[in-house]
This record gives structure tokens, C-alpha cells and sequence, in this order.
């Protein structure tokens, strides 16, 4: 009797949960879809953040958008770059609120200002971000996925080159802090856009299968325009008029004049883009003429660049005629699309000694030609740096701006003579010289058809051609050299084994080197790569790369075994860094006129 009056009992407590249940269902319907609908929004901010570092950071800054029922992947992402922007832009404030005085610390005041400049640029790329994504639908947003991790990718960087300059942690600590959440949140996002493909799927948007590794046949294209799209003529649509009259009246026989092989030819650019003919080849009607002489209207470069027009549409032509310009000569953010050419490498010459070792300024402001504007091009001109072994860090040529094409030029200094600073970069037919990192930087650059000389280093000092400055897994960039001829000066050329000779070391945790086709000389030491400092462990994670490299240096048998992911590629695996893939060079390389071939085994 007691078991039945128990069964009874559960029964009926049973029946009254169901009767709460309905009853719940019908008078809180409502709250009920509202929490099927947060767990949903919550499954999709776990999709969203999945990839990333700082999940706790990545989920914060996507609250907001987490009470949307109808978010979409663009929501996500505008919430994404928005927050970072706010929190850069509460570092740039930090920044401006240390001082230190010019006169007892120059250095240091130098660095600081350096940080201000830098991380103003880099609320300039999240808002060309924030602007890319808000202008693109949905069905396309997978096109501009690599310029988006271009341009977060710099938005890192221009952090990271702060923080590196600045000596004294009194400064140095104070504007890291205050950059804390910036730059785990641009770590979020690089991540984020790393594994788009992945985030796409999750709000169930397909894209074609290959696209974000570079294998699919469609390509990225910049903000606004379509880079891909080709007139009549076979000119790019954006194609402003003036460059196609310049290209028009150019010469189409095209030929460097680096020592590399495979000098450039005019003709049909490969990959379907328009004609090659060579900016600067023929007679010109330049904006700017300069002459130390006085027969053009400019006796300085710098002068002919503080004539730029302000919203000047189109390329900005300067014509350097031969002669040696001893400045520093700076092209501002504000001046895109510079085209320099001179009488040829050699003939016309920039030069100065700014340095690091004997006057202690900061590497980006040792440049002899420094380059902040995205769209430069040079030809036919020597960038060099004078100050000599001694002055330790001295920069010949720095480029930050995205999309810059340097070809037909020597670009001559010890340690540290070329900086890709930050953003995609092509170097065509030219000859490069140094010592010590002599080819360094954080953005992608491809170096073509060039001759990379190796000089007599500083006292004991070793030599190390690349080092690269890639830190995250997730982002683009490295270097990549490739139908190059790797060679000792001439008046080293008797001592070349009196030193150690390495084709990298490692700058940062990531650091891509990639050395492809090329053809190395006797004097690179058979290990190959050289640590960066036994501490940092960068030889673990650092990524040094070999394909079909030919000549006495290119035996690959006695590599160093600390290095872990060094491998000798596959033509598939090479591909990957090819001018096509790595910088989307068929996009935007033939509306600069650079000779280039986009895959591999060109000429």
C-alpha cells in the first residue's frame, strides 16, 4: 500500500512538472525562444573566436553584436576591428602623454615620436578595414580576405616597431601597458582572418575551395577596385589615363640592367595582364624634373616631393637626372603613387650616412629614401647609405607603403641596407648590397632576377643576407628570394672564407625565408642559417625555405638540424611563395610596368 501511495506521490509531481512546463512554454514563450536565440549568438561568438589567442579579450569585444539575432559575419567583424581601433587609438593617447626631452635623451624622444607616427598609422589601416568590410557583401567578403590580413598584419607590425625602438622601460613600459589590449586584440584578429574560411563556413557561406591559400584561380582585390578587370585595351579598368599615356609613350623593349639573370622584357605581361612596357624607358613628361645643374626645376628630390598637389589623383612622375643627391629624402603617407626614375643605376644617385652605431638615431629614420605611401615605384636609380660598417644599423632604402615595385635599381649600405618595413613589396632586376640582415623587414617582399652582394662585415662581425621579422602564425609575410645570384663583392671576394657567411637568421618567432631558384656562391657556410640568440628559440618555429637552388652553396645535405622546420619544398610548396600567390602580384604588379613572371621557372 505505502509503495503505491509512493508511486502515487512521484507521479503526481511528475504530471505537475509537466503542467509548470506547458504552463511556462505558454506564458513565457517569449523568454524562452529569446534563450534558444543567446545560445545561439553565444555558439556563434565561440565560432567566431575559436582560432584566436585571447578568447576572453575576442568574446568582450563582441558583445555588443552577440545580442543580435540577425548579426552577420560582417557584424562580427566590424565589432572585431572597431574594438581594436578604440583600444589602438587609447595607446596612441598614452603615447602622446610621455615625454621625454630632445635635448638630454634624443634617442628616446626620437623613438617616442616614432611610436606616434607608427600607431597613427595604424588607426589608418583598421579604418581602411573597418571601411573594406562595411562596403562588401556578403557573397564577396572572401575576395578581400588577404588584403584584410595584409593590412591587420601591418596593423601589428606598426605595434611591435613601437615598442622595439624605444631603450629606456620608464618609456618603454608605460606605452606597452597602455597598448596591452590593442595588441592582443590585433593578435585576435589576424587569427580570425587566418582561418576565414573556416569563420565563412560557420555562418554557412561557402567560397571556392583553394581561395584563402592562394590555390583557387580568383583573386583578391583592394578596396573599391577591381584590379582583375581589363578594358579593351588590356588596362586594368582603374587604370588612371595618365599612367596609360606614360606606358603608351614608354619603350617596349624593357630590359634591366641588373647583373641578375633573367633581365626584364617588354611584351604581354604573364598572367593575362596588360602590356609590359617599362615606365621610365622612354621620353616622359614628368611632373617634377631634377637637376643638380639646374636645368630641371627642382635641384633636390625632396624639394620635387614638397610639390606634390594635395589630393593629387593618379601617379606623381619624378624624373632625377644623373648626378649624386647627397639627402635624406622622405615620401609622406599622404603621397601616393610616387613614380621616381632616373638615368639608371649608377648615374643617378641618393646618398647619405645616416646611422644608428655613431649617431644614435632609430633604423627606420636611417634611411637614405624612406617610403611611407602605398603605390611607390622607382627605376633606374642607386639608393645608397654611406655610413660604412661602423655605423651599424643604416638603412638605403625603406618602404612601408603597400604595393611598392623597385626595379632597375642598386640599393647599396652594410648592416641592414633594404627594410621592407611593413606591407607587399617587388624588387625586379636589381643589385642589393650589405653586411649584417642586410635584407630585413616585417612585410612580404619578393626580390626577382636581382644580384645580392655580400661585402666585407665589421671586425669580426658575420654576415647574414635575410631577416625576416614575421611574428605571428597567423600572419602574411617573409621575404623571398628567387632567381637571384647570391656573390661576394669583388674586393671581398679573396677573404670570403675568412668569415662566416649565412643565407638568414631568424629576427622574429615566425621569420619566413625563402630562397628559391636562386643561384648561391661558395662563400655561404653549408649549415646555411645562423641563430638569432639561443634564448629567443627562434630557430624552433622560424620557417627557413629551399627550392631548385643551383651553385656551390645550394647543398642543402648539411643544413643546420636546429632549425626545425627547415624543408627543401615541393614545386607545389614553392608556389606558395611565388609573386601570383604570395603578394597577389597579377592584381596590381602590371599596372606599375615592373618586368615580373608570377610562378615558377621564369625568366
Amino acid at each position: 500500500m505505502v509503495g503505491k501511495i509512493v508511486v502515487s506521490l512521484v507521479s503526481l509531481i511528475l504530471l505537475v512538472g509537466v503542467i509548470i512546463g506547458v504552463v511556462v512554454v505558454v506564458n513565457k514563450n517569449g523568454d524562452s525562444k529569446e534563450h534558444e536565440s543567446t545560445k545561439v549568438q553565444m555558439k556563434k561568438v565561440h565560432e567566431f573566436c575559436q582560432s584566436t589567442e585571447f578568447k576572453d579579450q575576442c568574446a568582450k569585444s563582441l558583445e555588443s553584436v552577440a545580442k543580435n539575432e540577425s548579426a552577420t559575419v560582417q557584424d562580427y567583424l566590424v565589432a572585431a576591428f572597431q574594438n581594436t581601433l578604440d583600444e589602438v587609438k587609447k595607446g596612441l593617447a598614452e603615447a602622446g602623454k610621455t615625454n621625454v626631452n630632445k635635448e638630454s635623451d634624443p634617442y628616446n624622444h626620437m623613438a617616442v615620436d616614432d611610436c606616434k607616427q607608427l600607431l597613427q598609422f595604424a588607426i589608418d589601416e583598421l579604418q581602411n578595414a573597418l571601411d573594406l568590410v562595411g562596403e562588401t557583401d556578403t557573397e564577396s567578403l572572401h575576395e578581400y580576405t588577404l588584403d584584410l590580413l595584409n593590412w591587420i598584419g601591418g596593423v601589428y607590425s606598426y605595434q611591435s616597431i613601437c615598442l622595439d625602438a624605444i631603450e629606456k622601460p620608464e618609456y618603454k613600459s608605460a606605452i606597452e601597458n597602455g597598448l596591452m589590449n590593442a595588441t592582443q586584440l590585433t593578435n585576435n584578429a589576424i587569427s580570425i582572418l587566418a582561418k576565414m574560411a573556416d569563420v565563412l563556413k560557420s555562418f554557412n557561406i561557402q567560397i571556392p575551395e583553394g581561395f584563402l591559400d592562394g590555390n583557387s584561380n580568383s583573386s583578391p582585390h583592394r578596396r573599391l577596385l577591381d584590379l582583375n578587370k581589363v578594358d579593351q585595351d588590356g588596362y586594368p579598368t582603374w587604370f588612371k589615363a595618365a599612367d596609360r599615356k606614360l606606358l603608351e609613350k614608354s619603350s617596349k623593349k624593357g630590359k634591366g640592367k641588373g647583373k641578375g639573370k633573367g633581365k626584364g622584357k617588354g611584351g604581354a605581361a604573364p598572367g593575362g595582364g596588360p602590356p609590359l612596357h617599362p615606365v621610365g624607358s622612354g621620353p616622359l613628361t614628368p611632373h617634377a624634373v631634377v637637376a643638380k645643374d639646374g636645368s630641371g626645376k627642382f635641384k633636390t628630390v625632396t624639394d620635387a616631393l614638397k610639390a606634390y598637389p594635395a589630393n593629387h589623383q593618379g601617379r606623381y612622375i619624378i624624373y632625377i637626372k644623373a648626378g649624386v643627391y647627397v639627402e635624406q629624402v622622405l615620401v609622406d603617407k599622404k603621397q601616393p603613387n610616387v613614380f621616381m626614375y632616373g638615368d639608371g643605376a649608377g648615374k643617378t644617385i641618393i646618398s647619405c650616412d645616416k646611422n644608428f652605431g655613431l649617431m644614435k638615431i632609430t633604423t627606420m629614420n636611417t634611411a637614405t629614401v624612406g617610403v611611407n605611401s602605398e603605390g611607390f615605384i622607382a627605376k633606374g636609380i642607386t639608393f645608397r647609405n654611406t655610413a660604412g660598417p661602423d655605423g651599424q644599423q643604416a638603412v638605403a632604402l625603406r618602404i612601408s607603403g603597400d604595393r611598392g615595385a623597385v626595379f632597375d635599381c642598386s640599393i647599396e649600405g652594410n648592416q641592414d641596407t633594404l627594410y621592407y618595413q611593413t606591407f607587399r613589396q617587388f624588387y625586379r632586376n636589381c643589385v642589393i648590397s650589405g653586411t649584417i640582415d642586410f635584407i630585413f623587414g616585417r612585410g612580404s617582399a619578393v626580390i626577382q632576377n636581382s644580384e645580392i652582394i655580400l661585402r666585407r662585415p665589421r671586425g669580426t662581425s658575420k654576415n647574414t643576407v635575410t631577416a625576416d621579422g614575421r611574428e605571428l602564425a597567423g600572419q602574411i609575410g617573409g621575404v623571398v628570394l628567387q632567381n637571384c645570384k647570391i656573390v661576394p663583392e669583388q674586393s671581398f671576394f679573396a677573404d670570403r672564407f675568412k668569415f662566416e657567411n649565412y643565407l638568414m637568421r631568424p629576427w622574429k618567432p615566425y621569420s619566413t625565408n625563402v630562397f628559391m631558384e636562386s643561384e648561391i656562391g661558395d662563400l655561404i657556410r653549408p649549415e646555411g642559417y645562423m641563430l638569432w640568440d639561443p634564448k629567443t628559440k627562434y630557430e624552433e618555429t622560424c620557417e627557413p625555405y629551399e627550392y631548385a637552388n643551383r651553385g656551390p652553396g645550394a647543398n642543402t645535405n648539411q643544413r643546420s638540424k636546429l632549425f626545425k622546420k627547415f624543408k627543401v619544398l615541393s614545386p607545389q610548396e614553392a608556389t606558395k611563395y611565388t609573386v601570383g600567390t604570395f603578394l597577389q602580384g597579377n592584381a596590381w604588379l602590371p599596372g606599375t610596368s615592373a618586368p615580373f613572371y608570377p610562378g615558377l621557372g621564369g625568366k
